[in-house]
């Protein structure tokens, strides 16, 4: 995500860098580099005069900190007027008296339909019960393809049958939302190639009968500025409360993350970082700098990790590391577990390309078959290999390879990389006990 614009803007930073102060010369070379690297990046001009504008006055003005360098001077204040072009998060809202109806509006074959099931899936993992309909009656097939979503992720869906006016179908599905307690209907609204007075006026007519908290449009983040140009111009006709962007994850640039809500004046309220389902986040502008600027998305990372981590499974194997018991099963275990946590590229996405980690390659591939064939090898094991690697003998790692469809020389791979998790994990351990034993020392007044 964003790997263009992050790499320029820090090849800018790298060059201010070893100067004893931040002259002007200096700032002007860096803005013109930033704006290159923004416009390249999509980014709207309007936004990128604007952003440079203030950067300008912040860095030559009082507000910078005497104790930064010129690099970190300029890092802080591109961080703060990014953070402050994108604004607050913005969170979803929902009617005092349920249920609530959220529109989901936008282009023809901008992912409105996935992006309806994506939404019934995230309202049902935070505590909603939501149901689906869909008022496309234009496009064949429209509402079949809305039931196969709904099935997919597990969520109730009103048919709409016997009637093809799109309000009366929606009258349909706030009766059936009263009757099975349903709090949220989601609206898959029609879409068009372009925007028309026909699809802009059945939209107005869904709005004021439906009164919704939500007109979320959607927009393809891969189509940079006319996804913008089509937010602003849904906004002006419709009055939007928010703008959905997809296939974020693929989007080397960032000109629409950057600039919708600033010239749309709709903000981003979640974005699509995947095909899958469950691919779908609430949108954090601070974490969207963050990323942009190099330093990763660790809050992220955190929410994914606590969302997948059995607590009760991670209690358990701290326990075995304080004895010592790292085995073959757990290291199968853990490798389980970040598999649950999303594509791997994602969490590689994550973390900060600095320090240690600035030297990950750009767009680093992570062989999702090589961890499926770790977890093969490991099963094809018995329980007594597993627990006792020592009894692995010449024998065994041939008849594991051939339970596994692997050979000899993986069995042997995926061993040598259990030792080595295994001594990380006893120096983890013992390091563990330690601080365990200082603490009790301290409530001892030993120390």
């Amino acid at each position: 995500m964003f790997e263009n614009l992050t790499e320029k803007l820090q090849r800018t930073f790298k060059n201010l860098r070893g100067q004893g102060k931040l002259t002007e010369e200096h700032l002007d070379a860096a803005l013109a580099e930033i704006r290159e690297a923004l416009l390249e990046g999509d980014v709207n001009v309007g936004v990128a005069d604007e952003l440079l504008a203030n950067i300008r006055k912040k860095a030559i003005g009082s507000e910078v900190m005497l104790q930064l360098s010129p690099d970190q001077q300029v890092v802080k204040v591109v961080r703060d007027e990014l953070s402050a072009m994108l604004g607050k998060h913005a969170k979803p809202l929902f009617a005092s008296r349920p249920p609530s109806v959220w529109m989901i509006v936008g282009l023809q074959g901008s992912g409105k339909t996935t992006t309806t099931g994506k939404l019934a899936k995230w309202l049902a993992q935070h505590g909603h019960r939501p149901i689906v309909v869909s008022t496309d009656v234009y496009r064949p097939a429209a509402r079949e393809q809305l039931a196969q979503v709904a099935k997919a992720v597990g969520t109730a869906i009103w048919p709409g049958a016997g009637t093809d006016k799109p309000l009366e179908i929606v009258k349909g599905a706030i009766k059936e939302a009263k009757l099975s307690a349903s709090d949220v209907i989601l609206v898959d609204t029609a879409g068009r190639l372009h925007i028309d007075d026909e699809l802009m006026n059945e939209l107005s007519l869904l709005k004021k009968e439906l009164q919704p908290s939500e007109i979320l449009f959607i927009a393809d983040s891969m189509i940079g500025q006319d996804a913008v140009r089509s937010a602003g111009e849904f906004h002006k006709r419709l009055g939007l409360t928010g703008v959905i962007l997809t296939k974020l994850d693929g989007d080397a640039r960032g000109g629409a993350a950057l600039s919708i809500a600033k010239v749309s004046g709709a903000p981003v309220k979640f974005v699509g970082l995947g095909e899958k389902y469950d691919a779908l986040e609430g949108f954090y502008p601070e974490r969207i700098v963050s990323r942009v600027l190099g330093m990763g998305d660790i809050m992220s990372l955190i929410e994914r990790a606590e969302q997948a981590v059995d607590k009760k499974a991670a209690a358990e194997l701290e326990r075995r590391l304080r004895k010592e018991e790292f085995t073959l099963e757990d290291f199968r275990d853990q490798l389980k577990q970040v598999r649950k946590m999303g594509p791997l590229e994602q969490l590689v996405d994550m973390l900060p390309k600095m320090g240690p980690l600035a030297k990950l390659p750009k767009d680093a591939q992570v062989d999702e078959k090589r961890l499926k064939q770790v977890e093969a090898i490991i099963d094809s094991m018995t329980n007594e290999e597993r627990r006792d690697h020592n009894v692995i003998d010449g024998k065994r790692r041939k008849r594991i390879a051939k339970g596994s469809g692997t050979t000899v020389q993986d069995v042997n791979t995926v061993l040598k990389q259990y030792l080595q998790m295994r001594t990380m994990m006893k120096q983890y351990g013992a390091m563990a006990a330690r601080s365990k034993m200082k603490g009790l020392g301290k409530l001892a007044g030993l120390s």
